[in-house]
C-alpha cells in the first residue's frame, strides 16, 4: 500500500470513529433528556375502590379483612407504591411528569363505619394514602355510617382525604326518568353543589373530586360536575387510568367479594403499560 492509499483509509477510518462517537453522544443525550423529562410513556394507573370490609362477607360489597390484608401485603411484596389520587390525577393532567414506576391508588366510596373499625388500623399499619368518597346524607346519621368526628379523627393521621360521593347518592338514570328537564337540573346541582358545600364546611378543606354513585355519567352530569367546582370526577368504569381518559369519568376496578388474590393480581396486572 502506498502512502496516498495509507492517508486515505487512516482519514476513513477517523471519520467512522467520529461518527461512532457523534452516534453514542447522541444516543446518551436521549436517554437523559427522557429521564430528566419523566416518562417517555405515560403509565397507565389502577385505581381501585372498596366500600366496606368485615371478618365476614355480608354482601357482596364487603372485603374480608384477611382478603385486603392480603391486597396491601402483595402490593407491598410486588414493589407497588400506593399514592394519593391527587398525585396521580396531577399525573394525568401532567402537571407532574413522574410517577413511581409500579403506582396504585386506594380509594372507598360511601363511609361506611367499617372504614374506620377495619379498615383504618391496616391503612395505618401500612402507611399508604386513602381517599374517602363520602355522600355527607348519610355521616352521623345512618346506623351504617361513620360519623363526623371519626372522620375528622382519619383526616388527622394525614393518611386519609375526605371527597364528595354526592349528596345522597342518587340513582341518576332512574332520577332523570321521573323528573321534569328543569327539575332534574335542579336535582343535579343539588346533589352535586350541597354535597361540596357540606363536606367544604364539614372538614375545612376544599372539595375537589367526586365519585359518580354507581358509576353513572354521561356528558350532561360531567359538564355539571365541572360547573359545579369538582376538578376531576370518577367512575366504575373497570379499566387503568391514562391521560387519554376523560377527567370527569377517570376509570376505577371495583374490589368487590369475590376478588381474591389470583383475581386481584391479574386486575393489577391487567394493563399496566397503558396499552
Amino acid at each position: 500500500m502506498n502512502s496516498s492509499s495509507r492517508i486515505f483509509y487512516d482519514r476513513l477510518a477517523d471519520c467512522l470513529e467520529s461518527k461512532r462517537k457523534l452516534l453514542r453522544f447522541i444516543l446518551i443525550l436521549f436517554v437523559f433528556t427522557s429521564y430528566i423529562r419523566g416518562d417517555s410513556i405515560k403509565k397507565a394507573i389502577p385505581i381501585l375502590c372498596y366500600h366496606r370490609f368485615g371478618t365476614e362477607v355480608s354482601d357482596a360489597t364487603t372485603v374480608q379483612t384477611s382478603v385486603f390484608e392480603k391486597h396491601l401485603a402483595w402490593l407491598q411484596t410486588n414493589g407497588y407504591t400506593v399514592i394519593s389520587l391527587e398525585r396521580a390525577i396531577k399525573y394525568l393532567q401532567e402537571e407532574i411528569q413522574s410517577i413511581p414506576n409500579k403506582s396504585v391508588v386506594i380509594t372507598v366510596d360511601d363511609g361506611h363505619k367499617s372504614v374506620y373499625t377495619v379498615m383504618a388500623p391496616l391503612v395505618k399499619k401500612y402507611g399508604i394514602p386513602v381517599t374517602l368518597f363520602i355522600y355527607p346524607s348519610a355521616i352521623s346519621n345512618a346506623k351504617y355510617a361513620m360519623t363526623w368526628e371519626q372522620l375528622w379523627e382519619l383526616e388527622a393521621t394525614m393518611l386519609f382525604r375526605v371527597e364528595s360521593h354526592t349528596y345522597w347518592h342518587p340513582h341518576f338514570k332512574e332520577e332523570k326518568k321521573k323528573l321534569s328537564a328543569d327539575e332534574y337540573a335542579r336535582f343535579v346541582n343539588k346533589q352535586l353543589m350541597v354535597s361540596k358545600q357540606i363536606l367544604e364546611k364539614k372538614m375545612g378543606h376544599e372539595i375537589k373530586y367526586l365519585a359518580w354513585p354507581f358509576g353513572i355519567y354521561d356528558d350532561e352530569l360531567q359538564t355539571k360536575a365541572a360547573q359545579a367546582g369538582y376538578g376531576a370526577a370518577l367512575s366504575i368504569d373497570g379499566r387503568h387510568a391514562t391521560s387519554k381518559d376523560s377527567l370527569m369519568a377517570i376509570p376505577r376496578y371495583m374490589i368487590v367479594s369475590k376478588h381474591n388474590i389470583k383475581v386481584f393480581e391479574k386486575m393489577i396486572n391487567e394493563d399496566k403499560n397503558g396499552k
